[in-house]
């Protein structure tokens, strides 16, 4: 069985509940796409199987318990064991750690309402945000915004296509591989500079009488 066919099992089952509990999980496990549960939850809407206001509150919904569910795994971690977790990591650095962690301090409030609407970062940025130990209400309603605008254009979208609702999810997948490829670019860029340092000769070497 599909994951298509598992969530609109779901659906059928449970109806717009249902729809929430798969987008609940899509943030834990995001190999299953909210891109492909929005516009089919949109579509059975259209179909009169589940109303289109139930459909929007209970995937909101969804969104805001995964997220939550993943600020509490940042919040249990806190950020010494992150840290040496991270710092366990090849290639990378504490100082990277402390000014990812600068810059979230100064950029959290966005990176937390307009990561909801990047692909696989929309979960993953709930994270820090527990790290950080963001503020409940502020990261509350910064992922119930963002979230309620990304599962709304899906939906909407799902509903006005219809049986064609498939559609969204071939865009958005197009979206999600450009996202991916510039953050694996990101990846390679930053070990190619870290393995680069690594060969340079530090300054003391390079002044060294031989």
């Amino acid at each position: 069985m599909s994951a298509i066919d598992w969530v609109n099992g779901l659906m059928d089952t449970l109806g717009a509940p249902g729809a929430g509990i798969a987008i609940a999980l899509e943030n834990l496990f995001p190999p299953i796409p909210s891109e492909a549960i929005l516009p089919l939850a949109g579509f059975a809407a259209s179909t009169g199987r589940m109303s289109l206001a139930a459909v929007l509150l209970w995937t909101t919904a969804g969104s805001v318990i995964g997220a939550l569910a993943l600020y509490g795994v940042g919040a249990l971690l806190g950020r010494d064991r992150t840290v040496a977790l991270a710092a366990r990591l090849p290639l990378v650095k504490v100082s990277d750690i402390e000014r990812t962690e600068a810059w979230f301090l100064r950029h959290g409030t966005k990176a937390v309402f307009f990561g909801r609407m990047i692909p696989v970062f929309r979960s993953l940025v709930s994270v820090p945000a527990g790290v950080e130990r963001m503020p409940l209400p502020v990261f509350l309603t910064l992922t119930t915004l963002g979230s309620a605008l990304w599962n709304t254009a899906f939906v909407l979208a799902g509903h006005a296509l219809g049986a064609n609702w498939t559609q969204v999810t071939d865009l958005v997948s197009a979206y999600s591989k450009v996202v991916l490829a510039v953050a694996a670019l990101a990846v390679v860029a930053f070990v190619a500079v870290r393995l680069l340092r690594r060969g340079r000769p530090s300054p003391t070497e390079v002044s060294e009488p031989s």
